[in-house]
């Protein structure tokens, strides 16, 4: 089913981080299975957009910056997960993606009222 959420919309957030929250992973495991699904699904999508067309140098460039950017945040969130205890990890956790739905959510609105 997460497979076929991500296939249609390309997020792999909403399917898979409820799933792999419920299961009651440790905070170091959880972030390590995010990490391994997030890499993979990623690089499923980049194949798969560069095999139909829609992936080009000029398209990539903005692709690469974000992954700069995720990964200097990676590294930040690895410092601050490793100084916070695993109730407050997963607290801080579940606030996070709360306001991401939130935004998502809110922006998906928004541009149908614009539209």
């Amino acid at each position: 089913m997460t497979g076929l959420i991500s296939a249609a919309t390309g997020v792999q957030v909403v399917p898979s981080v409820p799933y792999m929250q419920a299961i009651g992973l440790e905070k170091d495991e959880l972030v390590q299975a995010l990490g391994v699904f997030f890499t993979v699904a990623t690089i499923t999508l980049a194949f798969n957009l560069t095999s139909s067309g829609l992936l080009s140098t000029a398209t990539a460039l903005p692709g690469a910056i974000a992954m700069t950017c995720a990964f200097i945040g990676m590294y930040i969130g690895q410092i601050a997960r490793s100084k916070m205890p695993a109730e407050a990890f997963r607290r801080v956790f579940l606030i996070a993606m709360i306001l991401l739905g939130l935004y998502l959510a809110g922006s998906a609105v928004f541009s149908l009222y614009r539209a």
